[in-house]
């Protein structure tokens, strides 16, 4: 069968596998890990296929979603941890590199990868004297190592959320600055229009007075008509300040322009992305515009900080209060907005004032502005530690140098513990002894991997910050 006659592949891989895993991790050459994981990956989809195809179970793929590809910030450069590039090549390798170390089905296929063959041997007779059984065990044993665990289905699931989330907002983002195009084309067009009628008048208001009162009148209608359209898609506008200066910058840019008395208090270390910044940007405008026109407030005080991983958004005014949004006042319409980030909107706005609109976008900045990432245990310290300074004497001296004795026939056995056992037991030793090497590796790089595994996924995105 083809599921039997995978094992001539599987075994060269394995050795190819280990030779890889070894320079990647033990000589430093971590360019070899991303195609060395590809290769099982592909060796292991083609097992789930062949599964599918002769037992009928299908094998969900367990692997996380790669990162978005990098995107400049608003001063072109890419960001990868604390360094700065001109181009997204190294970031784009660094978030690839991370996505795969800390992916768990990585290091479940290479478990798969490494017993898969031996099962098959262990289920050879099952398989040949009764095909059905022996097919229906082997699948229930690639399922359980090659398919999706529940833990994994939620991280796609999560992630999925938040591209499908990050896009809404771009698409929204977009949709704005399309708007301003549509401003800069149509509106413009209208008001050189005006003015160009008013040319016209200055020459005709002494030879003909009456041509001249026409021109005029069209001229007041157009300023009509510009003055609607521009009421209507200025609040679609994507301010230039928002983009080029950041939230800050541009909300104190919004009080300057408010008819109302603003106090802007800002307190964010960085930046967030621009999705986020544009929704809560429109709705610091849209609450200063309420207070302005329908609460008859004097003052207003907008407040912007952070509450760990949360951005929260305060607008308070001296108005009349009475605020509902299930009477059309723009609050529903923050509301929407805010949803797309999974955001909340308290109102407190008692008759007679004042009013208190309390915004909360959770999870929308890095965890560690707040320097609450919690650091690796002291314990798992010393285990890599230890780890990194002992794999190296299973892998090498005890490993591959007794292999090559034992392969070249060298009398020499010094202490090579392999050397010294009888010959039946000298090959499994030293195998033996590979293995315990790799896993010790790995363990060395997963242990940290697996307690940064959230910070990894989540600041995949050039832009956010390190993890410590």
């Amino acid at each position: 069968m083809t599921l039997l006659a995978l094992v001539l592949v599987q075994v060269p891989m394995i050795a190819l596998t280990a030779v890889m895993l070894l320079l990647a991790f033990a000589l430093g050459m971590v360019f070899l890990f991303p195609p060395q994981v590809m290769m099982v990956r592909e060796l292991a989809e083609l097992n789930r296929r062949l599964v599918r195809d002769w037992t009928g179970i299908d094998i969900e793929p367990p692997y996380l979603p790669p990162p978005l590809p990098p995107v400049p910030q608003a001063d072109g450069m890419y960001r990868s941890e604390r360094t700065l590039y001109r181009t997204p090549r190294v970031p784009a390798w660094n978030n690839r590199w991370k996505w795969l170390v800390s992916d768990p089905a990585t290091w479940r296929d290479e478990v798969w990868l490494l017993f898969d063959p031996l099962v098959k041997v262990v289920l050879l007779p099952v398989l040949v004297l009764f095909p059905g059984p022996g097919l229906r065990l082997y699948g229930r044993w690639s399922r359980w190592l090659l398919g999706a665990t529940a833990a994994g289905r939620l991280a796609g699931q999560v992630s999925h959320l938040r591209r499908t989330r990050n896009l809404a907002a771009d698409s929204q983002a977009a949709e704005m600055r399309r708007i301003e195009r549509d401003l800069h084309d149509g509106t413009q067009a209208r008001l050189v229009a005006i003015g160009m009628t008013l040319g016209a008048v200055e020459q005709l208001v002494e030879t003909d007075p009456g041509a001249a009162k026409a021109l005029l009148a069209k001229a007041r209608d157009a300023s009509s008509e510009t003055l609607t359209e521009l009421r209507r898609v200025i609040r679609g506008i994507h301010p230039p300040v928002l983009a080029e200066r950041g939230l800050a910058d541009a909300v104190r840019a919004l009080a300057m322009d408010s008819p109302l008395h603003v106090t802007v208090d800002v307190d964010l270390p960085h930046r967030p992305e621009a999705p986020v910044e544009a929704a809560v940007y429109f709705a610091v405008s849209e609450l200063l515009s309420n207070a302005a026109r329908h609460g008859d407030a004097d003052t207003a005080i907008v407040d912007i900080s952070t509450d760990g991983a949360d951005l929260r958004v305060t607008v308070t005014d001296d108005g009349l209060g009475g605020a509902d949004p299930a009477r059309g006042s723009g609050l529903a319409g923050i509301e929407r907005r805010l949803a797309a980030f999974d955001g909340l909107l308290a109102l407190h706005s008692p008759p007679g004032g004042p009013t208190i609109v309390i915004m909360k976008l959770p999870k929308v900045l890095p965890d560690h502005w707040a320097g609450n990432l919690p650091r690796m245990p002291r314990w798992k310290s010393v285990t890599v530690m230890l780890l990194w300074a002992t794999a190296w004497c299973p892998t090498f001296p005890q490993g591959l140098v007794a292999a090559v004795f034992k392969i070249f026939g060298v009398e020499e056995k010094t202490w090579f513990l392999a050397l010294h056992l009888p010959e039946p037991w000298q090959w499994p030793v030293i195998l033996g002894m590979v293995s315990l090497g790799v896993i010790m590796h790995v363990m060395a790089i997963r242990i940290p991997a697996a307690h940064d595994r959230g910070c990894f996924m989540a600041e995949a995105q050039p832009g956010k910050p390190w993890c410590p």
